[in-house]
């Protein structure tokens, strides 16, 4: 898979950090001493945590180099570092308060291990807060679906899927959680998003699920499956009168505290 891209992904980010606030909002624990910002991309969720904990030290762990660099520029006297987001665990000699986790966990599997043993690394009172993309039924999934499965790339494209995990219901992270927990929130939340045309789809998921897609092709390659794929989409998202799309994009937060 296509490493990822720091410039692509912030194409949106102000619609990318939105649900990243409203996870935020809802985190309980207040006046931490450190904070961890798991999987933290370019840094843009890791300045929404640094103006909420102004007096908290802040780290940012992510296992692509490329969004490390980026995260580093952006916020100098931050702590970022590339690292297995499954295995990571912070310093015993400094033990965190809270770790955040904006839209990572869609990406990794085995949420019934990792998910209680990130849990049981945050001392009484601290919080694990995370978010995940929910679409994979929408149709700009199902069209990236079906478009690698139409094409002469088939057999290139049969591993994509592989790295989508599908997450569980709500109510399976609740049950999962709460016996650790004093407290467990869970909600799912639909986003629409209005896009420029089916373009902005694309170049929306670019930055994201598309590199799976994109990885295995050749350049020539990439375009006819792209052309495939907007044709996918055109009859799922019309243009109103400006040429703008509406983009549902459902998300899943989570909120356990010890």
């Amino acid at each position: 898979m296509m490493d990822w891209s720091a410039k692509q992904y912030v194409k949106f980010e102000d619609e990318r950090t939105r649900p990243a606030r409203d996870l935020l909002a809802a985190v309980p624990t207040r006046e931490p001493r450190r904070v961890v910002d798991l999987g933290c991309g370019p840094g843009n969720t890791t300045e929404l945590l640094l103006k909420t904990y102004p007096r908290a030290e802040i780290m940012g762990i992510d296992s692509s180099p490329d969004m490390i660099t980026n995260a580093r520029a952006r916020l100098r006297g931050i702590s970022f570092e590339v690292a297995d987001l499954t295995t990571w665990r912070p310093d015993p000699a400094a033990p965190v308060d809270v770790i955040y986790s904006n839209a990572v966990f869609q990406w990794i599997a085995g949420h019934e291990t990792i998910l209680p043993r990130l849990l049981h690394l945050l001392p009484e009172g601290g919080s694990l807060a995370l978010q995940m993309p929910d679409n994979l039924d929408e149709p700009s999934h199902v069209g990236m679906r079906d478009a690698a499965a139409a094409g002469p790339w088939a057999a290139k494209l049969a591993e994509a899927e592989a790295s989508h995990t599908p997450i569980a219901a709500a109510g399976d992270y609740y049950r999962l959680l709460k016996p650790h927990a004093a407290r467990v929130d869970v909600w799912r939340t639909v986003y629409h998003h209005p896009l420029d045309g089916i373009d902005g789809i694309v170049e929306w998921f670019k930055g994201s699920r598309l590199r799976s897609y994109l990885g295995p092709l050749d350049p020539a390659e990439r375009e006819a499956y792209l052309a495939a794929y907007r044709a996918a989409l055109a009859p799922h998202y019309p243009a109103d009168a400006e040429g703008k799309v509406l983009l549902a994009f459902p998300r899943l937060f989570i909120v356990a505290t010890r």
